[in-house]
């Protein structure tokens, strides 16, 4: 861990413990916020969660300090901007990219995520070797990791490693966690007998690697985590898949998909959600979708 990185967990640490809380919503939520808010921040959350721009004086001198050694202090003429967003989940903070997440690498957190994190608290009573794939921030792995002997967060962004990192550490996890740069499974060892995952889903204009899930409605990739997954895992290994499904004429078109995939398995697959990002409907890609459901795949290795 370097210097950054090391600062972005004291930082996080000093949020704790001055009583900082923020629920990170969807983006378009988070933009007629922050139209409404306008101007300069006012308290810790506009700050860290609401990402608005603040004047030095509004932080305490630690907090400035640990922000501008972490290298996410941003100029923006003369106004300054917190690059880190700090999310609270349960009892801890977990640290991503800023609003607006307009970088192709970009991190992100938000009410996928909290979903996701609470179908593997529901689904998952444990694993010997536990991988996230598509880990992100890292969420969902170290959620699971006082459950599970190891937990691989693999990812092919390496920014969304080194904040995984960060968060292992502000969650007291790190001696159970290890970090793999891999596309899917590619990069991981055998040896694992628990998959859980929460790939990006839609179809991005902008290819941001946190939300295009590659094909023409965003299914792709989701269909290459599950194939992979049950092709490298032990019989009696599982595999937890939270994904979104585009519905055109009633139909689910990812589950026609993976049904061919789940001929060895015993599964279930249901939706979590009926309708979530209404607004991609008014997009060319969607032009038949009638709507985007959450569904959840539980599968188990027969």
């Amino acid at each position: 861990m370097d210097a950054g990185q090391r600062a972005l967990v004291e930082l996080g640490r000093e949020l704790s413990r001055l009583g900082y809380h923020f629920t990170t919503p969807t983006p378009e939520t988070h933009r007629r916020v922050v139209s409404r808010k306008g101007g300069l921040s006012r308290d810790l959350r506009d700050v860290f969660g609401w990402s608005l721009p603040f004047e030095q004086a509004l932080l305490p001198p630690r907090l400035f300090a640990l922000l501008a050694e972490s290298g996410a202090l941003l100029r923006e003429g003369a106004r300054l901007r917190s690059g880190a967003r700090y999310s609270s989940l349960g009892d801890g903070l977990f640290v991503h990219s800023a609003y607006p997440t307009r970088e192709s690498d970009a991190v992100f957190f938000g009410p996928d995520t909290y979903r996701y994190c609470a179908l593997l608290e529901a689904r998952v009573d444990g694993a010997r070797r536990c991988v996230d794939v598509g880990a992100g921030c890292g969420a969902g792995g170290i959620v699971l990791a006082p459950r599970c002997e190891s937990v691989v967060l693999c990812d092919v962004n390496p920014r969304a490693l080194r904040l995984a990192e960060v968060n292992a550490a502000l969650a007291g996890v790190t001696s159970k966690i290890s970090l793999v740069c891999s596309d899917v499974l590619g990069g991981v060892d055998d040896g694992f007998d628990l998959v859980v995952a929460n790939p990006p889903y839609l179809a991005d204009e902008m290819h941001r690697a946190y939300r295009d899930g590659g094909g023409a409605l965003g299914a792709e990739l989701s269909l290459r985590i599950a194939r992979e997954a049950l092709e490298r895992l032990p019989r009696g290994g599982g595999l937890v898949l939270y994904t979104a499904t585009a519905i055109v004429d009633g139909e689910d078109l990812l589950l026609r998909a993976l049904l061919p995939h789940l001929r060895g398995a015993r599964f279930d697959y249901r939706e979590l959600d009926p309708d979530v990002f209404g607004e991609e409907l008014d997009r060319s890609a969607y032009r038949n979708v009638e709507r985007i459901a959450v569904v959840a795949l539980d599968a188990i290795k027969e």
